[in-house]
């Protein structure tokens, strides 16, 4: 009888032996590279390089992986084979030169969760992606994108963020609650046609909910979804915290679109959700064109969060970059006194007369940092890419800190430096290797308002208070990085100057 058994139990450490074997066998038949293929890190069977990503600092640790590897390399996360191109020349040749080829997005299980049915501005591809890309360009401009009626009222809401900050008289305070209020104002009045108050509790809580999303869709609970949705469906995590948040979010915007529907007059469009209502009434009727009451919230919610995270954040890295280097801060507000004065709100006609300032403007942008990885893409057809051969549906990762910091591009790129973007006569020079907002056919689509905010936002701070932290305190320059890479939270004084 033990025999017996012991023969059983040998059988099944047999077939579970190779069964195991077998599976390992698949999974590298399936994951085979084909000829030409970018190298990268060896892969471990069914969970490939997920579990050596740096969970803190992910774009550090793909950068020394390009130098490792070269300026194109593959890497698997999960099921999925992904390909980086890394430095200024690679990721134009992806998004510049090939922009056609590059322009959707690979499948992602948490997109598709999150926006079901190729939705959003974000995830959405094809016709789709291209007609309310448009659409929404076109509205934009209409309520105001890059006009002078724009300019006023961000103007506005400076003097209202000035006023705020003045009330505090002079005590210590955390500037990010106020600068992600003050700053998504801009988009609300254009996508809900109204701003929020700076002590509405129900807005600072879907603010704080959309710092805690965007910082989590860039951790190691969503790569993990990303790369085993099936089992992480079920699993306790942080990554179920995304989607409760974003469920939440939804709500307070399916609510205000509620309110445009019970007031709303056809003949007279107010913002952003009043001209989408009119198109699904009005315009076409091509269902693949997307336009429905559930698409109409996810566009919202993407203009929502975009317009409010990276110009705040860029703000929020202007005040530990001029408080560090406060010599930086005294030119910025000689320059500013001089063109402007300390009465007078600034406008974007001061800008071509303030090179210095936007010198400044641009470093904090590019040592910043804000968005660390640039989203994925997909090659729509077989393709070479760095002499190295890409096949049709594998996603591109392009990494914008290693254009940012790109040592073949600028002079002293680990320091900040204003004088990356002034020339010999101190006049602003543009450079080729700023990429802030990606470039290509996804090009950010708030590309213009961000760029007027931050001026107008930045000019307007600095032109009313002295920047400075408690003696003693030293300001971070590591951040915190999610899908967006934060300053540490910090206190500041702002002294009227």
């Amino acid at each position: 009888m033990l025999h017996i058994l012991q023969l059983v139990s040998l059988d099944l450490k047999s077939i579970l032996l190779f069964f195991v074997v077998f599976l390992v066998i698949a999974d590298y038949f399936k994951h085979r590279k084909p000829p030409n293929y970018p190298p990268g890190p060896f892969p471990l069977p069914f969970v490939g390089n997920v579990f050596s990503i740096d969970a803190k600092q992910p774009h550090i640790y793909f950068t020394k992986l390009a130098e490792v590897y070269g300026d194109i390399f593959s890497f698997r996360v999960g099921r999925d084979q992904a390909v980086f191109a890394s430095g200024y020349k690679m990721v134009k040749e992806a998004l510049v030169v090939q922009a056609e080829n590059f322009v959707d997005r690979p499948y992602s299980p948490l997109g598709e969760r999150l926006y079901p049915g190729n939705a959003g501005l974000f995830f959405s591809n094809g016709h789709r992606w291209r007609r309310h890309r448009r659409f929404t360009l076109t509205t934009l401009r209409n309520f105001g994108l890059g006009k002078k009626m724009m300019e006023n009222a961000i103007c506005e809401e400076v003097r209202y963020l000035q006023e705020e900050i003045e009330t505090l008289k002079g005590d210590p305070f955390d500037p990010r609650t106020l600068f992600n209020n003050a700053v998504s104002n801009i988009i609300c009045q254009m996508v809900f046609g109204r701003r929020y108050d700076y002590s509405d509790h129900t807005f600072q809580k879907i603010l704080q909910l959309l710092n805690e999303v965007i910082y989590l869709e860039g951790t190691i609970w969503a790569q993990l979804y990303e790369a085993f949705p099936a089992i992480m469906k079920y699993m306790p995590g942080k990554h179920n915290i995304i989607f409760s948040h974003y469920e939440r979010v939804c709500d307070f915007i399916r609510n205000d679109v509620e309110r445009h529907k019970d007031n709303f007059d056809p003949n007279n469009n107010r913002d952003y959700i009043d001209a989408y209502i009119t198109e699904m009434q009005t315009g076409s009727c091509d269902p693949t064109d997307g336009f429905n009451e559930s698409n109409l919230i996810f566009n919202s919610l993407d203009l929502f969060l975009a317009g409010t995270e990276t110009t705040s954040t860029t703000l929020l890295w202007a005040l530990v970059l001029l408080i560090k280097h406060p010599e930086v801060q005294d030119k910025v507000q000689s320059e500013i006194d001089s063109v402007i004065g300390q009465s007078r709100q600034p406008s974007m006609a001061d800008k071509a007369s303030m090179p210095y300032t936007e010198a400044v403007i641009h470093e904090i942008q590019r040592l910043g940092n804000i968005v660390p990885l640039n989203a994925l893409r997909m090659a729509e057809k077989d393709t070479t890419l760095g002499g190295f051969f890409i096949p049709k549906g594998t996603a591109l990762m392009t990494n914008l800190t290693s254009v940012m910091f790109d040592k073949t591009e600028w002079e002293t790129p680990e320091e900040f430096n204003p004088g990356h973007f002034l020339d010999s006569e101190g006049k602003f020079r543009r450079r080729d290797a700023f990429m802030p907002f990606s470039a290509g056919k996804r090009v950010c689509l708030g590309e213009q308002l961000a760029r007027m905010e931050l001026f107008l936002f930045f000019v307007g701070l600095f032109q009313k208070f002295r920047f400075s932290v408690q003696d003693g305190v030293e300001l971070s320059l590591e951040g915190d990085v999610g899908a967006t890479r934060t300053p540490i939270p910090f206190k500041v004084f702002a002294h009227t100057r």
